[in-house]
């Protein structure tokens, strides 16, 4: 009885990469599949009394728009949060990863988890995997040393900044924090400054869009805000288009049958409670 030579293991696999680039350098006419152009605008600042960060709420799949209303600003723990940008089932599990240590970290120290533990975390797990893990990260929360933020690539580098901004749509975003930002804003001037941000994103970059969700994090907690902002509303038609049938003819109709066969037909039975 054959048998496999190695047992299936959970988590990342990138067997199929590795086998990619060896068929790259055995046939130089060969074309692998690359990874796509994915689109988001995240950013985030300090603050006079913590942190905020933002996000829109747009995915794509290529050219095509797959959800208006998603969410990008991810729990870590009850004080620092993560924005992701890149691949969203990449962001989506390698924050939960790490939410799922930090609350294991928290039960076995009796503490509250830091903000450079988590980061450090998450760029060691992204380091790991030379960049196949395509998500870009801004944490930011607040912990025993203050309000803290940083940036981290999916190669694994970080920064730590008073204010960061990744996705499709930083260079407007930074744009605008660079002009406006400054050390020890309130809490709305800040929150105005990000979503101004996250705007110029939207509106600067086709695969950035939807609304503009944020998370403001102080000493008392955090607060998501979703839909603080709707930049991008739909636009009503002025006049309704009637248009009597058959006024677009049909020059030419064709109908293909398909031959198909039932090779095998099972019926399984729901179970009620």
């Amino acid at each position: 009885m054959l048998q496999t030579a190695l047992e299936p293991r959970g988590g990342f696999s990138f067997d199929n990469c590795l086998r990619n680039t060896s068929l790259e350098r055995a046939l130089p006419g060969l074309r692998v599949p690359h990874a796509r152009k994915t689109g988001t605008t995240i950013a985030g600042l300090v603050f006079r009394d913590g942190v905020i960060l933002g996000a829109d709420t747009r995915a794509t799949n290529d050219s095509v728009v797959a959800d208006k209303n998603c969410e990008k600003i991810h729990f870590i723990a009850p004080k620092i949060y993560c924005c992701g940008a890149g691949v969203a089932a990449d962001a989506e599990m390698t924050t939960r990863m790490a939410a799922s240590n930090m609350e294991l970290h928290a039960l076995s120290t009796g503490r509250e988890p830091r903000v450079t533990t988590v980061t450090r975390i998450l760029r060691q797990t992204l380091f790991r995997y030379q960049g196949h893990v395509g998500a870009s990260l801004i944490v930011g929360g607040l912990d025993v040393t203050g309000p803290q933020l940083y940036s981290v690539h999916p190669h694994g580098s970080y920064s730590r900044l008073p204010f960061a901004a990744l996705g499709s749509g930083q260079d407007a975003a930074l744009a605008v924090l660079e002009d406006r930002f400054q050390p020890n804003m309130t809490l709305e001037a800040a929150q105005g400054l990000l979503v101004e941000a996250i705007t110029a994103g939207i509106l600067g970059d086709l695969g950035s869009g939807g609304n503009v969700d944020a998370c403001v994090i102080t000493e008392t907690g955090a607060k998501m805000l979703r839909t603080l902002s709707s930049p991008t509303k739909p636009i009503e038609r002025p006049n309704q288009y009637l248009f009597a049938p058959g006024t677009t003819a049909v020059l030419s109709q064709t109908v293909m049958p398909l031959p198909l066969e039932l090779v095998e037909e099972t019926v399984q039975t729901m179970e009620v409670e």
